[in-house]
C-alpha cells in the first residue's frame, strides 16, 4: 500500500483555507437590505476634523461591488461598493475647497477629500455616456442607515491588476454569489438597462408631445 505523502500546512496556507474571502467590509458579513421610504442622507470623508460633507437628496440605485482600480475602496477590500444618485440631488454643504478631481479626462469625475484621500462623489458629465446626469458615490461614507443594498459585482476581473492572485479568482467569485452578488466583468447589463430606459422615458416624451401637438 502507498500512502501520499502528507504536504507542509504553514499557518498562511491553513488561513487561506479556512479564512472566508473578504470582499468589502460592508458585505463580508451579510448584506443589509435598503429601505424603501429612504430619501438619502449625508455623506463624510475621513478626516478627522474639517471633514468633507456631501448631502444626498436621494435614494441610491444600482448599488453594486466594483472591482475596477479607479474607484475608491477601503484599507484591505478587495472591491470597492458604489451606488448612483442623480447628479441634481448631490451638494456639497462644507469644506468643499478640500475637494479636487482625481483625472478631469475620466469618465467619472471623482471628487477626491485632498486631505484623507476618499472619493466623496462622481459625476458623469459627459452626454454620450449612458450615465450622463448620475453621480457615483459610496454610501459607507453616510452615518445614516436605508441606502440601497449592493445588487451585483462588477469589474471582477479588474482585481488582477491591483495584485490579486489569478488562481483565487474561482473562489473569489464563488464567494461573491455565496454573498448574493452575481459577478460580472463589466457594466455592460447595467448599461442596457439604463439605456433602455432613457429611450422608453424619451419616446414617452416624443409620443405626449405628438399628441399635444394634434390640438395646436
Amino acid at each position: 500500500m502507498f500512502w501520499r505523502k502528507k504536504r507542509n500546512e504553514t499557518p498562511e496556507r491553513k488561513a487561506t483555507m479556512t479564512s472566508p474571502i473578504s470582499i468589502h467590509p460592508t458585505v463580508d458579513h451579510g448584506i443589509k437590505p435598503g429601505s424603501a421610504d429612504f430619501k438619502g442622507g449625508t455623506l463624510v470623508c475621513k478626516c478627522a476634523e474639517n471633514s468633507v460633507t456631501v448631502a444626498i437628496d436621494s435614494q441610491s440605485a444600482h448599488n453594486h461591488a466594483c472591482g475596477c482600480t479607479k474607484c475608491w475602496k477601503p484599507a484591505g477590500a478587495q472591491f470597492s461598493v458604489v451606488s448612483v444618485v442623480p447628479s441634481d440631488k448631490v451638494r456639497v454643504t462644507a469644506n468643499g475647497d478640500k475637494l479636487k478631481i482625481v483625472d478631469p479626462s475620466a469618465t467619472i469625475r471623482r471628487h477626491a477629500c485632498t486631505g484623507c484621500g476618499v472619493h466623496m462623489f462622481g459625476p458623469v458629465e459627459n452626454k454620450a455616456s449612458p450615465f450622463y446626469g448620475l453621480s457615483f458615490i459610496h454610501t459607507e461614507l453616510s452615518p445614516q442607515q436605508g441606502w440601497s443594498a449592493p445588487e451585483f459585482a462588477a469589474f471582477v476581473s479588474s482585481i488582477i491588476e491591483a495584485g490579486a492572485d489569478p488562481a483565487q479568482m474561482g473562489a473569489v467569485r464563488g464567494r461573491l454569489k455565496e454573498i448574493g452578488l452575481e459577478p460580472y466583468d463589466c457594466l455592460l447589463f447595467w448599461c442596457y438597462c439604463e439605456r433602455e430606459e432613457r429611450m422608453r422615458r424619451a419616446e414617452s416624451h416624443r409620443s405626449r408631445q405628438r399628441w399635444h401637438g394634434r390640438f395646436e
